[in-house]
């Protein structure tokens, strides 16, 4: 059994922002040479996710319009986390909703998705930077 380790950095320019990082991931696998396993992708940060679903603009509008109707970041006053200076408060709420990571199998040297399934990387309260981790175990 094999492992590879990874990181990716980003440094999302607006609050919100939700990218495809499924050609990093597929990129990272092939770097790992494993063939047959699990591929684990992380968000290594407590304001950001990695999901799996479709690529649709639509769709990820409509991701974004419901957590921002679950927790919208104004008033920041209606978070007791934002007490302690921050303004972040929704955008841990978001994460939580939304997930820490995900796992996808390898089989033959690539990440066995269903139909229209891709990795994304979804960034909350941006404007750092921040990592996501990728461990591949494996043969």
């Amino acid at each position: 059994m094999k492992s590879y380790r990874e990181e990716l950095w980003f440094e999302v320019k607006t609050r919100r922002d939700y990218i495809n990082i499924t050609p990093k991931v597929e990129a990272a696998l092939e770097r790992s040479g494993i063939r047959e396993g699990l591929c684990l992708v992380n968000a290594m940060h407590i304001t950001s996710s990695v999901y799996i679903n479709d690529d649709e603009s639509g769709l990820i509008q409509d991701y974004d319009d419901f957590l921002e109707d679950l927790a919208p970041n104004e008033p920041h006053s209606r978070y007791r986390h934002n007490r302690t200076g921050e303004d972040n408060g929704d955008a841990h709420i978001k994460r939580q909703f939304m997930g820490r990571e995900v796992v996808v199998a390898v089989t033959d040297g690539r990440l066995d998705f269903g139909t229209w399934e891709r990795i994304f990387y979804a960034e909350f309260d941006g404007r750092r930077r921040k990592r996501v981790l990728i461990k591949i175990i494996g043969e």
